[in-house]
């Protein structure tokens, strides 16, 4: 009985651990996952802040469709480039700025500089 008992709790344990990873991998920023891709384009912001550079996803070949990835660079600033932008069944890049914080990227309007649009959750 008592072996029993632990083998349950061991079992909940797992299941719980589990569901919990799954959820982080899942719900998480995980554009920073995002394929690199080949050079597409990039534009700066009217007033020199920030940098969008677009790269072009052709990884999945015949069974999976382009993508465009952009990212944001925070110029005068030390830090990482940011995924900012990832949208699928596309092969062009149009990036357009309608203020210093607000970029438009294929139609997809993101404000700068915590802002951003995944085709995966903003369908």
């Amino acid at each position: 009985m008592e072996k029993t008992k632990i083998i349950f709790g061991v079992v909940v344990i797992s299941i719980i651990v589990a569901m919990i990873s799954f959820k982080t991998d899942r719900t998480e920023d995980n554009m920073s996952k995002l394929p690199k891709g080949e050079y597409l384009s990039q534009s700066t912001s009217p007033n020199g802040t920030y940098t969008i550079r677009t790269y072009l996803s052709d990884k999945g070949g015949a069974t999976v469709a382009n993508a465009v990835r952009g990212e944001l660079i925070l110029n005068n600033k030390n830090k990482k480039p940011r995924n900012i932008y990832w949208d699928y069944r596309i092969n062009v890049s149009v990036i357009t700025w309608e203020s210093d914080e607000t970029v438009i990227i294929n139609g997809h309007k993101i404000s700068l500089p915590n802002g951003k649009y995944d085709w995966r959750v903003d369908k």
